[in-house]
């Protein structure tokens, strides 16, 4: 006996695959949770009807999708708000800020001394090459 793909009980999710061949915009695509950037491939989830407004949508990379539907598939819950209740379960566990460590702000606060030490060595070699070009002239 075949069982229908849709029950009248179970929740729909639409789910859009951004395959097209050129983007709309050039801004980097982030995921939702854990603020990842995208590089290929964006799943765009969109609540179903049904849900109280407002209705929520995300984008998700590969890994929080994975994961998204294995809390899905474990939800003993059927209404419409099953999406938002799996969503929040990941979001828990995976965005980086959820829980503040040490070890987080010491890597983000050396990232930034990095970043500010590169871009004052490349504000000196450009500094350089404008005074030897400048002394050339003459």
């Amino acid at each position: 006996m075949m069982k229908d793909a849709m029950h009248s009980n179970e929740s729909v999710v639409a789910v859009r695959h951004d395959d097209t061949g050129k983007r709309r915009s050039r801004a980097p695509q982030y995921c939702s949770v854990c603020t990842a950037r995208i590089w290929f491939e964006p799943i765009e989830m969109v609540e179903p009807e049904g849900v109280p407004e407002p209705r929520l949508s995300w984008v998700l990379c590969r890994a929080c999708h994975q994961l998204l539907q294995n809390e899905m598939t474990r939800s003993p819950v059927r209404s419409p708000l099953r999406l938002r209740i799996a969503m929040g379960i990941v979001a828990a566990e995976r965005w980086p800020h959820a829980y503040s460590t040490r070890v987080r702000e010491y890597i983000n606060d050396r990232r930034m001394i990095l970043f500010i030490a590169i871009g004052l060595i490349v504000a000196m070699v450009l500094h350089l090459i404008l005074i030897v070009m400048v002394a050339g002239l003459r």
